[in-house]
């Protein structure tokens, strides 16, 4: 699918010029979603995680790494506990809460890598064509020969475990999917017209990329990696989950999963919030995707 500027304007703005263009239908796709009531409740939740985790020093919570095997597996509602403790006697909103930095810097930080890796080898691979592309997307196929949960367990097991490496992985496994649809969106466009007129007019092949088609697949492809992030967060969690991500005590949402596992008899509440944040995000992020592709969809 290729979404361009051009397509969501009537012919008056298109006489107004390119910018104008760009201005009016972003304009259009902002009030689109202010009036998608899932949407806004979605960036509102996100928006809250993200700033409770980033101004987590400063909400006066409990000590996230400090236990007390005498108020350990706490029921949600204690007194001083709101959502109780974990197997160690650890405030469960304070590491919650602090989790939220790691488990959102190891999902959406790899999505980003690869949204700037795979677009740039998608456009020029797209744009060129001939033999560069038939190198550049034949090697990217090799990596759809491994389920994403496998090729991220091998990459992560090969590269031992670690925040860094879980990156690393994650964004190995991301790279090729964002790679073949800014290859395909770039496809689309690289004979239109004002392609053919930048060419005319003596532009080169960098400029052309840049400054004429970049703005015209970005669309496309920025909504398909917002849909990624969801996925981001729960192969990071598996992966904490197996021991190839953070390591302990550190707080992180997969890695808490793992620890309550054996505490899911005794106070299955408590141990299943880690797994509610997990959902919350990726369920959040999956729903804001849709959001934006149904926006930036101008014909329906």
């Amino acid at each position: 699918m290729s979404i361009s500027p051009t397509s969501a304007v009537s012919d008056a703005a298109l006489q107004a010029g390119p910018a104008a263009t760009a201005r009016g239908y972003w304009a259009t796709v902002g009030r689109r979603i202010l009036r998608d009531k899932v949407s806004v409740a979605c960036a509102g939740l996100l928006a809250l995680i993200f700033v409770s985790a980033l101004l987590a020093p400063w909400l006066g919570l409990a000590d996230p790494y400090q236990g007390s095997m005498i108020r350990r597996l706490r029921h949600i509602g204690t007194a001083g506990n709101l959502l109780g403790t974990d197997e160690l006697g650890r405030d469960m909103l304070a590491r919650l809460v602090y989790g939220g930095r790691l488990s959102l810097v190891i999902g959406i930080v790899p999505v980003l890598f690869a949204f700037v890796i795979g677009t740039s080898l998608g456009l020029v691979a797209g744009y060129v064509g001939g033999k560069l592309n038939t190198a550049i997307m034949r090697t990217i196929d090799v990596f759809y020969a491994f389920p994403s949960v496998l090729l991220a367990i091998a990459i992560s097991g090969a590269l031992g475990a670690g925040i860094v490496n879980s990156i690393v992985s994650l964004t190995i496994v991301f790279m090729p999917q964002i790679t073949r649809v800014a290859e395909s969106v770039t496809t689309g466009v690289r004979n239109m017209d004002f392609v053919e007129a930048a060419r005319a007019s003596g532009a080169g092949p960098l400029t052309i990329m840049r400054v004429h088609m970049l703005g015209n697949v970005l669309g496309p492809i920025f909504v398909y990696t917002t849909g990624l992030i969801s996925v981001s967060m729960i192969l990071a969690a598996g992966l904490s989950f197996l021991g190839l991500g953070t390591k302990p005590p550190e707080p992180e949402w997969g890695l808490m999963l793992n620890t309550l596992r054996t505490a899911i008899y005794v106070n299955p509440w408590v141990a299943a919030l880690p797994g509610v944040m997990i959902f919350a995000v990726s369920i959040g992020f999956n729903l804001l995707s849709d959001g934006l592709r149904s926006a930036m969809d101008i014909r329906n």
